[in-house]
């Protein structure tokens, strides 16, 4: 069942606003138009040199930000079609629903944010994805940022979690006090899902997973897993596991799909006036799927995101990050003239983060080499 048109966001209204107006394009959607500024932008082609889970030491193969967030389209743009939803508005959100991230991933932002909250501030990957789509963009003669739609500035902020209005009166505008549209909705989930696979994929490629305690400790791969093996004796294992991987995440998609649906009429919604409106979020995984989802998380925390290698990389990840937010806070004349010039405006502290959360991986490890040699001059090494 495609959910009631009136639940979809439409090409028209109060969502397609732009903060600075702009005539309409004669052959493009307010949200094709959104999509083809995000891919344009400087920030969506520095995910290819952000980390996913894996730095490029393992290999060139495995997922960065940036082909993590293509996977996530793919994905949501998929429910959204079978749904019913605006597929364009879809798309937009998960392409840019991780620019905001700074180097070496959640290491990396873990790491701002402990050096912000020394000076009283916090460092959320979305919120400051709204400061790079609202001002630190710069392609257009008229205005800062990619004057992007209300729909999708909103769904930049509340696509994964809720914000106060007590805390966050700035954002004011983004209807905190009710829920964002489900094409916002869904891509936190479409991001499960494309993240939980990929990391089985990438982690047993990497050595650090096994088949065998894959197939021991997520049961909704081995579900799918010992079907194929059944009617596929002697196939290579690599095979095998792509195979039951693609039914794994078909499982996810078609759960949710339905769940979604189910909740829908659950609820009697007719309008996106009353998805808004609904006390909790409407697109969710059926509770058995839910465990399964949660089963399989654990599983990768314990065994993967938490494990002696990948707890190095993030160790050191961090010593960098703080290494350099430490150096610019005490000398801001190391930084560039053009961060500099905000200082005033923003305070030390915000514009240092900014600069860092802006780098690739390997353009912070060489500056953060360049620093450790200038400190070793200094002492005399």
């Amino acid at each position: 069942m495609v959910l009631p048109s009136a639940c979809a966001v439409p090409d028209t209204g109060v969502l397609t606003e732009r903060r600075h107006p702009e005539s309409p394009h004669p052959y493009r959607s307010p949200f094709q138009r959104d999509r083809a500024r995000i891919i344009h932008a400087r920030a969506f082609r520095r995910l290819a040199g952000k980390t996913q889970v894996f730095t490029h030491r393992y290999s060139d193969h495995f997922r960065s930000r940036l082909t993590h967030t293509m996977e996530v389209a793919q994905i949501a743009r998929t429910i959204a079609t079978t749904l019913g939803l605006n597929q364009d508005l879809t798309e937009s959100l998960a392409l840019v629903h991780d620019i905001g991230h700074p180097p070496f991933g959640h290491a990396g932002e873990r790491a701002l944010d402990e050096a912000l909250q020394k000076h009283g501030l916090r460092f959320d990957h979305n919120l400051h994805a709204l400061r790079i789509v609202e001002y630190f963009e710069l392609r257009y003669l008229d205005f800062r940022g990619l004057n992007l739609t209300l729909a999708v500035r909103e769904g930049i902020i509340k696509h994964s979690r809720d914000y106060s209005p007590v805390k966050h009166p700035e954002l004011v505008a983004y209807f905190l006090d009710q829920r964002p549209p489900l094409e916002a909705q869904i891509i936190d989930l479409a991001d499960e899902i494309a993240y939980l696979t990929a990391d089985l994929d990438d982690g047993l490629e990497a050595g650090i997973l096994t088949l065998d305690s894959i197939r021991q400790h997520v049961s909704l791969f081995e579900r799918f897993y010992a079907q194929i093996e059944a009617r596929h004796p002697g196939a290579l294992e690599k095979l095998l596991f792509n195979e039951a991987l693609k039914h794994m995440l078909n499982a996810l998609v078609g759960d949710l799909i339905a769940e979604t649906q189910h909740r829908v009429q659950l609820h009697n919604i007719a309008s996106l006036e009353g998805i808004r409106l609904v006390k909790d979020r409407v697109a969710g995984f059926s509770a058995s799927m839910e465990a399964l989802r949660m089963e399989t998380k654990r599983y990768l925390y314990d065994h993967l995101y938490n494990c002696e290698e990948l707890t190095r990389d993030h160790e050191k990840a961090e010593r960098v990050i703080l290494d350099l937010f430490q150096a610019w806070s005490t000398d801001p004349a190391l930084l560039p003239a053009s961060y500099s010039a905000q200082i005033e405006e923003e305070g030390l502290p915000r514009i240092v983060a900014d600069y860092i959360a802006g780098m690739t991986d390997n353009f912070i490890l060489d500056l953060h080499k360049e620093w450790q040699g200038a400190t070793a001059s200094s002492i005399g090494i």
